[in-house]
């Protein structure tokens, strides 16, 4: 009798709530549940309840006709399995439990599915944005290299054609690295060492160039033409406003467990209101982006020098 009851309501069971399963699937939608769901729900769960008691009745009925003599126990266990109310409630208590247990799962599986819909969502956004940022780099220092190069182009054509070959490996270096969102360091030092090359055919005496970089560091990565941006805002807006020019500090040294950039130059902290700011922005929304608030970047004035300092972690 126990194998009876075991088989038959594991079959009662297994076939009613596949039905009421298929009918939940195709004529309830949780995108928009509302009273008509919940009607359904309650609908179905009834119908199907009464089917599952229904079917134990009719499965007793057959075991108590058809099957071997019954002991006391069992036809103590059997009674009250032809009594169809008394069944249809105690199914409508196990098809409801049944119901909720699967909503709550649903519901579950549809949370998870929506905080990665939103993962998703975010990272291509925040990509997009990473690649409206670096979009913004090359047109902005072309820009600026070509005015140079056009100021120079009647004056000396040996050093224009010298910019030319400067400024074509650097556009080669930012197109190639348009489409990564960090670079070894060493690699971002060669780009600025060819800017500063491009600067002082520019600044002729009036620039000097001091490089402090830890050997141990010039394998980390880092963002690319993030150097390259303090050193660049630092010629715009420092030296260039400067009769007699000065002196741009880079130092790339690592602090406990964070890699910080430093670059000084002498001069003044003077933002124009005419100026947009695109490169000290881009910064910071770079580094918003790829570290969640973890880095830093800060300018100020120490002394008589600009000092820009950006913090990346490197854990």
């Amino acid at each position: 009798m126990i194998v009876f009851s075991i088989i038959v309501g594991t079959f009662i069971g297994v076939f009613s709530t596949s039905i009421l399963r298929w009918y939940l699937k195709r004529n309830v939608h949780f995108d928009s549940f509302g009273g008509k769901e919940v009607i359904k729900i309650i609908v179905s769960t009834l119908l199907v309840a009464t089917l599952f008691g229904l079917l134990n009745v009719f499965f007793g009925y057959l075991y108590v006709k058809f099957g071997p003599e019954l002991t006391e126990t069992e036809m103590h266990i059997f009674e009250g399995y032809d009594k169809i109310m008394v069944q249809v409630l105690n199914s409508v208590f196990l098809v409801g439990a049944w119901v909720i247990t699967y909503l709550v799962i649903k519901l579950l599986l549809r949370l998870n599915q929506n905080r990665i819909e939103r993962l998703e969502l975010n990272t291509t956004l925040k990509q997009a944005q990473l690649n409206t940022l670096k979009g913004q780099i090359n047109p902005h220092f072309m820009f600026n290299s070509l005015n140079n190069i056009r100021g120079l182009m009647l004056e000396d054509v040996e050093k224009s054609r010298e910019m030319l070959t400067k400024l074509s490996e650097i556009i080669r270096y930012s197109l190639t690295k348009n489409n990564i969102n960090d670079i070894p360091v060493h690699e971002e030092l060669e780009v600025v060492d060819n800017y500063i090359d491009l600067s002082k055919i520019q600044f002729e005496n009036r620039l000097e160039f001091v490089k402090k970089v830890d050997e141990d560091i010039l394998d980390v990565r880092i963002p690319p033409m993030i150097i390259q941006l303090l050193i660049e805002n630092a010629a715009k807006h420092g030296i260039s406003n400067l009769k007699d020019g000065g002196r741009i500090v880079l130092a790339v040294f690592k602090k406990d467990n964070d890699l910080y950039i430093e670059v000084n130059n002498t001069g003044k902290l003077k933002i124009s209101k005419d100026s947009t700011q695109l490169g000290l922005k881009n910064i910071e929304q770079r580094l918003k982006l790829l570290y969640a608030g973890r880095a830093s970047f800060k300018l100020e004035e120490i002394s008589d020098e600009v000092v820009a300092q950006i913090k990346i972690p490197l854990i």
